[in-house]
């Protein structure tokens, strides 16, 4: 039970209300103070008609205003404001005595030491980060602020060091301790990046490989032209990030940007949708283009646009002009076309389904997106990046990447790319088991064969009985189709008698009428 009392600064207050509660045999658990006029009692549970006798004789004690029963103490919610803060925050922090032993832990810390908390409580910070001589520097004369390069296992991080002094009343304060707070250089990167003015709207693209940074050195150089732009590539390469990048590092990054899919748009209202719509000339809706005057509208799958609205796109990239569904009005609208497609246009052309006038409209200027599979050598950054956006997003503690997990990450085939590296993580973080380390098991990744597919991973049995179940759904699909022994036989190549015993051993009959 805590209560609340409101008072003057009088000394020997606190002494009168305490003999009270001592004459009613009350255990006191902690007692604030503050400078505002408030003292604070926390004590045990007692019945409600002791309360009721208490506060009375608290009120007459000389210099109380007023006293009431309070939910917490202002201790209390310090001491969980600050404990929740450190759950949460994303990098490692240590609290050190003056002797450098650890008096508190974040989260975060332990899971990159690997190790609980009752396990390192009490001892030298110096046993797991090293590099840095944390007792030298506290028992130093005066003690400073330092910032240095320290390591954990083979993990570098940058360590920030700050000594905690208390007042003591006269100009010369007491050294308790210090806060040390370590930053990974991944951390350390996507900060600096945020203080960058981005100007080459480039900076969230991340490529390590050689493949991808050409790419990015050709998408840097496009983004600057005016002309129709196509990217190619897989699903999930991320070409609408590189789209909006090509916008934010153009002449146009101040004004729209508007992703469209064209996949997701129905024949029936993509014109409206794209060009907008009139009715007994009125304006019932703008299109896109007219929305995006002067900035840049992106086609997504431009393969999927139906015809109707390829034959508009194709005379609005001629002349830069349309017209509203149901108007007659000519609209001109200056804005820049990136478009975007996972299948190729030119045998598109070839088959008709695609228009030719238009792929060489909208093919002035284009780069190829690479496959994960590609850039394998982007596998674990990616990886990294999307654990510490994800852990800090769902105020889970980052974890390490295990070995093993490290080499199934780098041979998977990734057919769904970075979109599903990502989706990847996100469950493994969202479904946090309370493990240091990311492993395989968590990432639920479906069995995937290069060339051939995915395939079931909860298959069990032997090879025979794989191909003897395989060889009955062949025989009961074809049965019906060639209906003797011997033209079955014919069709697969085999005699009439094999066939016979294939058809007696799975038990395959002719179906007959009814």
């Amino acid at each position: 039970m805590r209560i609340e009392v409101s008072c003057l600064d009088r000394v020997g207050l606190a002494k009168d209300i305490l003999l009270i509660m001592d004459d009613y045999g009350i255990n006191l658990f902690a007692i604030d103070a503050s400078n505002k006029g408030f003292l604070y009692l926390q004590f045990a549970e007692v019945s409600f008609d002791m309360l009721s006798e208490l506060l009375p004789l608290i009120r007459k004690v000389e210099g109380v205003h007023d006293v009431r029963t309070v939910s917490f103490m202002p201790s209390e919610q310090e001491h969980y404001a600050l404990k929740t803060l450190l759950k949460t925050l994303p990098d490692s922090v240590f609290s050190l005595d003056i002797k450098g032993r650890i008096r508190i832990v974040n989260e975060s810390a332990l899971h990159i030491i690997g190790m609980a908390e009752h396990e390192i409580l009490d001892e030298p910070i110096g046993h797991w980060v090293q590099g840095f001589n944390f007792s030298r520097w506290l028992s130093e004369t005066t003690v400073l602020a330092q910032a240095t390069r320290v390591n954990i296992g083979e993990n570098e991080y940058l360590a920030e060091m700050l000594p905690i002094y208390l007042p003591d009343g006269n100009e010369n304060p007491i050294l308790a301790g210090a806060v040390v707070s370590l930053k990974s250089p991944a951390r350390l990167g996507q900060q600096f990046n945020a203080l960058q003015n981005q100007t080459t709207g480039f900076e969230n693209v991340l490529a390590a490989s050689d493949k991808m940074k050409e790419v990015l050195n050709q998408a840097r150089r496009m983004a600057q032209l005016d002309a129709p732009l196509l990217i190619t590539g897989e699903t999930g390469t991320g070409k609408e990030l590189m789209s909006r990048a090509c916008h934010d590092a153009s002449m146009r990054r101040e004004q729209p940007f508007i992703a469209i899919n064209c996949a997701a748009m129905p024949d029936s209202a993509a014109e409206e949708e794209l060009f907008g719509f009139m009715n007994n000339g009125t304006v019932v809706k703008r299109g896109f283009f007219e929305e995006a005057k002067g900035g840049t509208v992106f086609l997504d799958e431009i393969a999927e646009m139906s015809k109707a609205a390829q034959v508009k796109l194709l005379r609005f990239l001629q002349d830069g002009t349309f017209r509203r569904v149901g108007g007659d009005e000519e609209i001109r609208s200056d804005v820049r076309i990136i478009c975007s497609t996972q299948k190729n246009l030119a045998e598109l052309c070839q088959s008709g389904e695609f228009r030719e006038d238009l792929y060489y409209r909208i093919h002035v200027l284009s780069f190829h997106v690479p496959s994960l599979r590609e850039r394998k050598v982007d596998v674990i950054p990616l990886t990294e990046m999307f654990l510490e956006h994800y852990s800090q997003q769902l105020s889970v503690p980052i974890r390490r990447i295990s070995g093993e997990c490290r080499e199934y990450l780098l041979s998977y085939a990734w057919p769904g790319n970075i979109r599903q590296l990502k989706n990847a993580i996100f469950r493994a973080v969202s479904m946090w088991d309370g493990s240091a380390e990311l492993t395989v098991e968590q990432l639920k990744l479906p069995s995937y064969a290069e060339g051939f597919g995915y395939f079931d991973h909860e298959f069990e049995g032997s090879l025979e009985q794989a191909m003897k179940q395989f060889e009955s759904s062949l025989i009961r699909r074809l049965y019906p189709a060639y209906p003797s022994t011997r033209q079955l036989a014919k069709k697969l190549g085999v005699s009439h008698t094999a066939i016979a015993n294939k058809l007696r051993e799975y038990g395959i009959s002719k179906h007959k009428p009814n």
